[in-house]
């Protein structure tokens, strides 16, 4: 019955109580038909018949008791009235005997047994009343025949007082007993219709009982068929509406009922899905946003950290650019002594006579130079470290500060060739102070000595204008490097503000996953994971700090 729809059940159920009365009412009908036939039948056949045959007797009797009177000579003189009245008599009996036979002949057709049995009597009455009426005629025809003595008179009249008496109760139990035929077959016919009538009660009270039964039937099934599955589902809706995702939805129908239930049951795994994924990713933006809270602490550090090693640089830098300038002031001052060392030189090869002295002013002139070299290898030495701490805060820098590692490893180049430079030049005046010191030995290769000493010079000239050139470029490297710090320093000013920035979202993300978190907690679910407690604790942990 679960499989039949509410529509075709309320239409069955109202179509079989309208079948069951239609059913009764034409049971009804036909009872009715029956009892009206039946009483039709007592009405309009035994009733007029009992009737008939009652006015039959009557006038049977009254014929008997005319004629009975006239023989016994206490009725009317006058043979003319006698025989007025008798016919009179006989006429009334003959009209009833047909009025009688009529009925006999319509009754007979509905029921042959019954006709032929009332027949049969009738026939008998007939042949006994013929046989009465031809001893009264008979009788009477010799009484009245003028003919006759009064002794033949009166033998015919005895004649008639024994005869006539027999014949006459003879017809007249025929009579009564087609009366007895016809009050038992009235009888039969009402005892026919009161069990038709209590039948058709019966039949009406039965049907109305089983209509009842079958109503009663129907208003405790079809609604319970509805009510019990409509309860449960407005039972699953409230749990649906309470956040119970859990219950097992069970389709035992396949009516209108059933297909709300499968319809409510896929709301619910839908519903139970999507909170599932919900519950999901609020655990995972959840556990992301710790993580980015965090992240955003470890790079505030470090953005910090990086900002004062960036101050530092800038001093460095400044010390490193007054150390530049120095340099530079150096290289041209030592620059304009090879200059004049190499003047010097060429006339030292005009005056052989100067010699000596020029040695001495050129081992002086040396000393001063080593001096010089000194100090110019120091400077590289420094600038190859600060060249070198500056390639390191490049490479901190990252992306920033990739233009400034190119300058640095420039500048460190540059600080090598310096110091390299400055040991050849080094180990040339060393030479020379050796030759100086061999000058009065070796006079008689002053001219050679001085073509070399000539050359070197040159050479120290050539050095020392390298010199210059490198500490010129040193000093726009260190500008272009002190240019790179101050942007860096700008950068991270702008880092330091956008953490700030990211440290605020990340808050808001840490309150709105937290948020969801929770709302999402409320629903159960019928494979029930709760929030991992580590996403709990990790997001109460960040939002302490």
């Amino acid at each position: 019955m679960n499989n039949l729809s509410i529509r075709f059940r309320i239409t069955a159920g109202l179509a079989l109580i309208l079948l069951l009365a239609v059913l009764s009412a034409a049971n009804s009908l036909y009872q009715n038909i029956s009892i009206k036939y039946e009483s039709s039948e007592v009405s309009s056949s035994w009733i007029p018949a009992i009737g008939n045959l009652g006015q039959m007797k009557g006038y049977v009797s009254d014929h008997y008791l005319l004629v009975s009177d006239h023989m016994a000579g206490r009725g009317a003189v006058d043979a003319a009235v006698f025989n007025k009245e008798l016919q009179e008599i006989e006429s009334k009996l003959s009209k009833a005997t047909e009025v009688y036979l009529a009925t006999l002949l319509t009754y007979t057709a509905e029921n042959a047994a019954q006709g032929d049995a009332e027949k049969a009597l009738v026939a008998d009455y007939q042949r006994k009343r013929d046989t009465y009426f031809k001893l009264v005629k008979a009788g009477l025809a010799d009484v009245a025949d003028t003919a006759a003595t009064p002794a033949m008179v009166e033998m015919a009249k005895q004649a008639y007082a024994e005869k006539t008496p027999a014949a006459f109760r003879e017809a007249y139990s025929a009579m009564e007993a087609i009366l007895s035929f016809n009050l038992n077959g009235t009888a039969l016919a009402a005892e026919t219709v009161s069990q038709t009538v209590k039948s058709a009660e019966k039949a009406m009270l039965a049907a109305l009982a089983f209509i009842i039964l079958i109503g009663f039937a129907l208003i405790w099934a079809i609604p319970r068929s509805v009510v019990v599955p409509v309860q449960e589902a407005v039972s699953l809706a409230q749990k649906i509406a309470e956040g119970d995702l859990s219950r097992d939805v069970i389709i035992t129908r396949h009516d209108e009922l059933g297909t709300l239930l499968s319809n409510l049951g896929a709301m619910q795994k839908n519903l139970a899905m999507v909170v599932s994924n919900v519950r999901k990713g609020s655990e995972e933006v959840a556990s992301a946003s710790a993580e980015i809270a965090q992240g955003n602490l470890d790079l505030s550090s470090r953005t910090e950290q990086q900002a004062s090693a960036l101050e530092q640089t800038a001093a460095s830098m400044e010390e490193l650019g007054s150390t530049v300038k120095q340099n530079a002031e150096n290289s041209r001052l030592a620059n304009q002594l090879a200059v004049s060392a190499s003047k010097i030189a060429v006339q030292g090869g005009d005056v052989v006579g100067q010699v000596v002295e020029t040695m001495r002013g050129i081992n002086s002139s040396s000393q001063k130079i080593s001096d010089i070299i000194g100090v110019i290898d120091a400077i590289a030495f420094q600038t190859n470290i600060l060249a070198l701490n500056a390639a390191v805060e490049a490479a901190r820098a990252g992306e920033n500060g990739r233009g400034f590692a190119v300058v640095a490893s420039e500048v460190r180049s540059l600080a090598g060739r310096s110091a390299e430079a400055a040991r050849e030049i080094k180990i040339l005046i060393s030479d020379s102070v050796e030759r100086v010191e061999q000058g009065t030995m070796l006079v008689d290769k002053a001219g050679a000595t001085m073509e070399e000493i000539v050359n070197s010079i040159r050479r120290v000239t050539e050095i020392m204008a390298e010199i210059s050139v490198a500490s010129d470029e040193q000093s726009a490297g260190v500008a272009q490097v002190g240019e790179a710090v101050n942007h860096m320093d700008e950068t991270t000013q702008q880092n330091a503000a956008l953490v700030e920035q990211m440290a605020a979202a990340a808050a808001s993300l840490q309150s709105q996953a937290q948020d969801l978190v929770q709302v999402v907690a409320t629903f159960k679910l019928s494979d029930d994971t709760e929030l991992p407690l580590y996403a709990v604790h990790r997001v109460e942990q960040l939002s302490l700090r």
